[in-house]
């Protein structure tokens, strides 16, 4: 995959591959978004390596912004359609248990004005999709869920831009510094993930 995604770092492509893959996959949590993030990253330490002229690999700070931006657009589609989902959806997450707990515990934690469930969430598998289809199911406030999704997005993508490019750098800009990039990025999901898991405390 790093060879593939190296051939397009002297390309805008680049970005806007990055940020489909972000953006579908709150849809389709299996694609690998992140890991295309890691490896794109990955690719920028390559090329600062080896002293290639800037515009021939891609920019973090645009690669950072232009994943953010894609998970949070994508955030608000999800919200949107599941804000428009009628009855159909309504029964299709009473039916899911992970749905409804994940739908409650997000109502509460941005009716007590917090959103790091938000934040969590963007990090645990297919996470991002349960927290946003439960928003937009519920009809939580706008104002009240999208600017967390925006930190969280902004979060999310400062993160695995940062494993990508400092891996390179640190461990070479090898498959071997994408790989262990990858697992920090996995290991913050599962960690996120326990967390949510976790039952709420009682007030």
């Amino acid at each position: 995959m790093l060879e593939s995604v190296e051939l397009l770092t002297g390309s805008p492509w680049i970005y806007a591959m990055v940020a489909l893959s972000v953006l579908l996959d709150v849809f389709v949590p299996v694609l690998p978004s992140g890991v295309l993030v890691i490896t794109a990253a990955t690719a920028a330490a390559a090329g600062s390596a080896s002293g290639q002229v800037p515009h021939a690999v891609p920019d973090i700070l645009g690669l950072t912004l232009c994943a953010a931006i894609a998970s949070v657009v994508g955030d608000l589609v999800a919200y949107r359609l599941a804000w428009r989902g009628g009855e159909r959806l309504d029964r299709a997450i009473a039916r899911s248990r992970r749905l409804t707990t994940a739908q409650e515990r997000l109502g509460a934690a941005l009716a007590r004005g917090g959103g790091a469930l938000v934040i969590l969430a963007r990090f645990a598998p297919a996470g991002r999709s349960v927290v946003s289809l439960g928003a937009g199911a519920a009809h939580r406030r706008a104002r009240d869920f999208l600017p967390w999704s925006a930190l969280a997005g902004l979060t999310w993508a400062t993160y695995s831009v940062a494993l990508g490019y400092y891996g390179g750098q640190w461990l070479g800009t090898t498959w071997v510094a994408t790989a262990v990039s990858v697992v920090a990025l996995f290991g913050a999901g599962a960690g996120a993930a326990y967390v949510m898991r976790r039952p709420a405390k009682a007030s």
